[in-house]
């Protein structure tokens, strides 16, 4: 407690995240005349690499096919160069974008000693003009303005944290099951789409024996269904029956690696366990926050809520004032998820801090107040959850039960609408891997 005269204030400290990685800004100080920075420009077949190489006054620019061993032999190259010039190269730095090749470049550099960022995509400034001239040369100039301002600890900068081949790999399931629902959900939508055709409605695919029951189906006729239609309906129940035979080996795998290391204390497998705990919280949306989220270690709730879109976009200038909504510039799956989870909190934590702090601000009765407020409580919902989880306690100190509810996060609710990314951003964006 901290008294100030007659107003008493309470002092609340938050505990440290874990291997903080702090992308917006640079740890290193940056030595021009000894330091060789380069950005790479890539496409499938060939990437363009722009340098700033000390004692050099040309800026090198060499375009190369996209061969790993060829781009390390170029910057061994410059390095040489710059050493007959009379500096000595004591680090070398490359950066590129991230796209849909993911991080593996990244590693191989740094197996390789080279030290190399990612940085993310939209946080390099365009021009904002209708027509803008767009090329390769003039991408490297922007990329490298961008690099050179993180290295100098310039804000308004941003790189990310490339993943372990491991940390990727475990969140291709939970991925992949996500992919398996939506096919799953788009079979059965078509099933139901061909039989609506014939006055058919009482029919359901999802059972086992769906498809012994389709010869007893009469149409509004009082016919049989026509062979072609039963056909294609027979090859979508096969299909369909696979799909979840595949969702259904994936939860099984799942289970079966949480039951295998039931003693360990760390890991993503005990954060798992520990998260699935709190009330309102099943294993998939656990298993999706520790390999989306937790799993890359950010600084804060501001930016966990940055990664995932969930940040306002607010439009001043002059006398004008207003809130355009959430960014949706992120990780859609783990905004989904968090949106969800904020949810959860006010049907099964009633009684907890957070929801006690969203129904204080959104009881004025106006329209725009949940979407404004909503948005701060996505964050808080997953700091507070672990914080809690840590702790061995529920949410606002709360000790989950055995029998308390869970909710599984491929249960829909009513505000998946907040959750779509903008048009042109896919789900399994490579920038978000």
């Amino acid at each position: 407690m901290a008294f100030f005269g007659a107003v008493k204030t309470t002092i609340r400290r938050r505990r440290p995240m874990s291997h903080l990685f702090d992308a917006s800004r640079s740890l290193t100080g940056l030595e021009q005349d000894n330091t060789i920075v380069a950005v790479i420009e890539r496409s499938q077949a060939k990437w363009l690499i722009a340098a700033f190489v000390p004692g050099i006054k040309r800026q090198p620019l060499k375009k190369l096919d996209a061969d790993a061993p060829a781009l390390l032999k170029l910057l061994q190259g410059w390095r040489d160069e710059a050493g007959r010039a009379g500096h000595t190269i004591k680090r070398i730095v490359v950066a590129y974008e991230a796209g849909r090749d993911g991080f593996w470049l990244a590693r191989w550099l740094r197996a390789h000693d080279t030290e190399v960022y990612v940085i993310h995509p939209s946080s390099v400034a365009v021009s904002r003009e209708h027509r803008r001239a767009k090329t390769d040369r003039l991408d490297t100039e922007s990329l490298m303005r961008a690099f050179l301002g993180w290295l100098r600890g310039e804000k308004r900068h941003c790189t990310m944290a490339p993943p372990t081949l491991e940390e990727e790999d475990a969140r291709r399931p939970n991925r992949e099951r996500e992919t398996l629902i939506g096919e799953q959900t788009r079979l059965v939508n078509r099933i139901k789409a061909i039989l609506t055709r014939f006055s058919i409605h009482a029919f359901k695919p999802t059972p086992r024996k769906a498809a012994d029951k389709l010869d007893s189906i009469r149409t509004a006729e009082g016919t049989p269904l026509p062979d072609n239609t039963r056909a294609e309906l027979y090859r979508f129940l096969e299909r369909l029956r696979l799909v979840r035979e595949q969702i259904r080996a994936i939860e099984r795998e799942r289970l079966r690696r949480l039951a295998a290391a039931p003693a360990a204390t760390s890991g993503p497998h005990a954060m798992v366990r520990l998260i699935a705990r709190i009330i309102g919280i099943g294993v998939e949306t656990a298993d999706m926050l520790v390999n989306e989220i937790l799993s890359r270690g950010l600084r804060d709730r501001r930016a966990v809520a940055r990664y995932a879109g969930l940040t306002g976009s607010p439009d001043e200038s002059g006398s004008r004032r207003r809130e355009k909504g959430l960014a949706k510039a992120g990780n859609a799956r783990e905004r989904r998820g968090m949106i969800q989870l904020a949810w959860r909190f006010l049907l099964f934590q009633k009684d907890s801090a957070l929801a006690r702090w969203f129904r204080a601000r959104t009881n004025d009765g106006r329209k725009t107040t949940r979407k404004t407020h909503g948005g701060g409580a996505r964050p808080q919902a997953v700091d507070r959850s672990v914080a809690a989880c840590h702790r061995g306690r529920g949410a606002a100190g709360r000790r989950p039960g055995p029998g308390m509810m869970r909710l599984w996060v491929n249960r829909r609710t009513t505000h998946n609408q907040l959750a779509k990314p903008r048009r042109g951003s896919a789900d399994d964006d490579p920038r978000w891997r």
